[in-house]
């Protein structure tokens, strides 16, 4: 048995052990991924996985989620393939602060406990694509929460003590200092990396896909589920957005209320799961009532989200 085969038998009977939703205790850590279990990078890459040590991973208080230190630097950011569409371009570099990015996507379990405080609204539907009944199941624990909005995502985050990431910030952290296509080089998604074009055909436990690690040893950047990130979409933004930190158009700048999300899905092909593909969905509508539809925004059984920090 080698030691990633132990760590997930380990992570499974703890999670099989674990109390319904109603039974939550005060504190519910997430899988802890060993970020020296993620494999070498392929020919394709030229950026080491960066090592575990206490500068450059932490397990956050709030729910237990393993954070990877992103270090600050310079990296290409947009489409660079044949598939690139128009809003991924122009290519730029860009230089990023030193950030600190959630290691999986935030869990059903994650969520339940800022559920369970009242900072957090339950998600929309509690089922997923395929199981009438996935949050609050103690079975799909460690599995990543959907059905929520912006909204409840950027709560959520904030009540953990983090942010929804930047765009910008999500790319960095899936591509790493080169110019691959996917988070795990340039091959294409497979079985082995990433859970991607209907596979599984739900989603999966967070963190199963070791040869789909980033450079720096983010998981789930490529398959899964779509994430949330902060910015506001605007097609032709790269074309006029800054050259440090950019952080999405302003309010003003846009004419509607979309939000981008990356990363595809279980269900997508390799085109969505480029690390510089960009979508959109639906966020908060503040013009509108608090009981109306669109006040909150959408919500998705593909769409969930993980956070980042300041350093």
């Amino acid at each position: 048995m080698n030691i990633r085969t132990f760590i997930l038998a380990v992570i499974f009977l703890l999670t099989a052990c674990q109390p319904s939703p109603e039974e939550v205790p005060a504190f519910t850590p997430g899988p802890t991924i060993v970020v020296e279990d993620m494999p070498t990078p392929t020919s394709s890459s030229s950026t080491a996985i960066v090592p575990s040590t206490p500068e450059t991973i932490k397990i956050s208080p709030a729910d237990g989620m393993t954070q990877i230190l992103i270090p600050e630097g310079t990296f290409f950011m947009g489409g660079m393939d044949v598939y690139r569409e128009n809003d991924e371009l122009p290519v730029r570099e860009v230089l990023m602060r030193t950030f600190w990015m959630d290691q999986v996507e935030v869990t059903n379990g994650m969520y339940n406990l800022c559920v369970q405080s009242g900072d957090c609204r339950p998600p929309m539907q509690l089922r997923s694509d395929n199981r009438k009944e996935y949050f609050g199941n103690p079975d799909f624990q460690d599995y990543p929460v959907v059905y929520v909005t912006w909204s409840d995502a950027n709560a959520y985050c904030q009540w953990a003590g983090r942010r929804l990431p930047t765009e910008a910030e999500w790319e960095r952290a899936a591509r790493g200092d080169d110019k691959r296509n996917y988070p795990w080089g340039d091959e294409p998604p497979n079985e082995y990396n990433s859970n991607s074009q209907n596979f599984v055909s739900d989603t999966s436990r967070v963190g199963s896909y070791a040869e789909g690690a980033s450079p720096f040893g983010i998981l789930d950047m490529g398959g899964n589920v779509w994430e949330w990130v902060a910015d506001r979409y605007r097609p032709d933004y790269y074309g006029r957005s800054p050259a440090e930190n950019p952080a999405g158009p302003a309010e003003d700048e846009v004419f509607n209320s979309m939000r981008v999300i990356r990363g595809g899905s279980f269900q997508d092909d390799g085109n969505f799961l480029r690390l510089a593909n960009r979508n959109a969905m639906e966020g908060p509508n503040l013009k509108a009532q608090p009981d109306e539809e669109t006040y909150f925004g959408k919500s998705s059984n593909k769409v969930g989200f993980r956070c980042a920090m300041d350093h």
